[in-house]
């Protein structure tokens, strides 16, 4: 993806109303934006190697969730790989500043990444945590399908000119938001408590984090319905959904790599206890 440095000069109907929501940046916002997409897409595939090559070092029965793990950070590379092609080709440089191409940057990958990434991250909780199959499977539907609401419901408001369409969709997507989090401090709560001593502590921050790095999303989201505006907003809004994204997947992949570790090494230890001499 390299970086769009070519100054041209437009004819003054280039402010067509295809390119309503783009602002014109100066160099330092243009690039901070790039960078941090850049910073995401490394981020995000590194971790997927490492989530992938460390699935020998747990056991068979945490081996889909290193495999889950990966696959929400490998989705996630991929669409940051995109997002930064279509920011590079939505932006020309002309007398001094970035202005909008004849291409419009494509936001839609945002949101294609979380309506698949977000359902996933909850199913990797669920099974490093190793509850029976019918509990796995009925935790994991109610929070996927919760999530997939919530993403879908937050859209048409991200799209929207209009303020109180924003709030409107924004608040909406809140509740099953708010539900999501109650499933994971009262639903969860008297399993993450069963867990073996050495990993329930990891196993709660896993579920700290996940609720914090959402939280930070509707503060971004937010933001143009109070008042933001213009090329502020847009850094606010595309670094801000970066590195919420990094925390939420990387970051919280490093958990549920570490708990899967934590109670693989439980698993070994036990074993050598109970061998015989």
């Amino acid at each position: 993806m390299p970086l769009n440095t070519n100054e041209q000069n437009y004819p003054p109907f280039h402010d067509v109303d295809w390119r309503k929501h783009m602002e014109t940046l100066s160099i330092g916002q243009y690039e901070l934006i790039y960078n941090a997409f850049s910073f995401g897409f490394a981020t995000l595939a590194a971790a997927t190697f490492f989530f992938w090559l460390g699935i020998g070092q747990v056991k068979p029965q945490y081996k889909t969730a290193l495999v889950v793990t990966g696959l929400v950070t490998f989705i996630a590379a991929y669409h940051y790989f995109r997002i930064g092609q279509s920011w590079n080709e939505a932006y020309v440089l002309a007398d001094g500043a970035y202005v909008a191409s004849e291409k419009t940057f494509n936001s839609a990958y945002r949101y294609v990444d979380w309506l698949l990434t977000v359902p996933l991250l909850l199913v990797e909780l669920i099974l490093v945590m190793s509850l029976t199959r019918s509990e796995t499977v009925s935790r994991a539907t109610k929070l996927g399908v919760l999530a997939l609401i919530m993403v879908a419901l937050g859209y048409p408001g991200e799209v929207s000119d209009s303020g109180s369409v924003r709030w409107i969709f924004g608040l909406l997507s809140m509740i099953p938001f708010l539900w999501i989090v109650y499933e994971l401090y009262v639903g969860l709560g008297k399993a993450i408590e069963s867990q073996p001593e050495s990993a329930r502590g990891l196993v709660r921050t896993a579920r700290n984090v996940t609720v914090a790095s959402w939280c930070f999303y509707p503060v971004v989201y937010f933001a143009g319905a109070i008042g933001l505006e213009g090329a502020t907003a847009t850094v606010v809004v595309e670094v801000g959904y970066t590195i919420a994204d990094i925390v939420a997947k990387a970051g919280f992949g490093v958990l549920i790599f570490l708990i899967a570790m934590r109670k693989s090494e439980d698993s070994e230890a036990k074993e050598t206890l109970t061998v015989p001499a």
